[in-house]
C-alpha cells in the first residue's frame, strides 16, 4: 500500500536543472487555484454586475425627474381646483402626443432616404413599409412621410436630374418615368414641375 508523503522525493540528477521561472509560474497557479471563492475575481465581477443591474432597475421604476406634487389639505386643493379657469385645462388637450418608437425609427429612416436621393411621398412610404425595404408598418411609414419635412417638388427635381445624368430622355418620357406607379410615383404636377426645372 502506497502512502502519499508531503516530502519531496529524493533528488535525481535531472531535478537539479529545474527552471526557476517555471517553478514560480507553477507556484502562482497553485496559489490561485487554492484560494477561497470570495477572493476570486470572477465572483467580484459577477457581484458588481448584479448590483449595477439591481440599481438600474430600481432607478428605472422611480421617476425623480418630475417635481413632487405639493401636498395640501383637502379644503385647499378643492378650492384651487374650482378656481382654475377652463382655459388653463385646454392646453393640456392640445399637446401633441408623443411618437411611438416605430414612428421615431420610421422618421429617422425617412430622413436618411430623403437626404440620400430624391423620393416622392408615395415612393418613400413604399420603401419604408416594404418587406424588401425597411419593413415598418404602413401607418408608421405614412407618419414618417408626413412629418419628414420634405419639399416634394424639390425631391422631384432631384430625381429628374438624377435620371438625366444616368440616361438622357425626352421631357415627356421623364414626366412619365417620374409619375409612373412602377417608377418614382410623383404626382403629375410634381413630375411636370421637375421636368421643367431639369430641362
Amino acid at each position: 500500500m502506497s502512502t502519499y508523503s508531503a516530502e519531496p522525493p529524493s533528488q535525481h540528477p535531472s531535478e537539479s536543472t529545474r527552471n526557476p521561472k517555471a517553478e514560480a509560474k507553477a507556484a502562482k497557479a497553485y496559489a490561485k487555484a487554492t484560494r477561497p471563492w470570495y477572493r476570486k475575481k470572477r465572483w467580484w465581477a459577477t457581484g458588481l454586475l448584479l448590483i449595477i443591474i439591481g440599481a438600474a432597475s430600481s432607478g428605472a421604476g422611480s421617476d425623480n425627474s418630475k417635481p413632487n406634487q405639493p401636498t395640501a389639505s383637502a379644503n385647499t386643493s378643492h378650492v384651487s381646483q374650482s378656481e382654475k379657469p377652463a382655459a388653463q385645462e385646454k392646453p393640456a388637450a392640445e399637446k401633441k402626443p408623443e411618437m411611438t418608437s416605430g414612428q421615431k425609427n420610421a422618421l429617422a429612416s425617412a430622413k436618411n432616404y430623403v437626404d440620400l436621393k430624391g423620393f416622392s411621398k408615395a415612393g418613400l412610404i413604399q420603401q419604408l413599409s416594404s418587406s424588401a425595404g425597411e419593413g415598418f408598418s404602413k401607418a408608421d411609414a405614412t407618419y414618417a412621410a408626413n412629418h419628414v419635412g420634405a419639399d416634394w417638388n424639390k425631391e422631384a427635381v432631384e430625381s429628374a436630374k438624377s435620371y438625366l445624368e444616368i440616361m438622357p430622355m425626352s421631357k415627356d418620357r421623364l414626366i412619365q418615368q417620374l409619375s409612373s406607379s412602377a417608377g418614382d410615383k410623383y404626382t403629375d404636377a410634381q413630375s411636370r414641375y421637375a421636368a421643367s426645372k431639369a430641362y
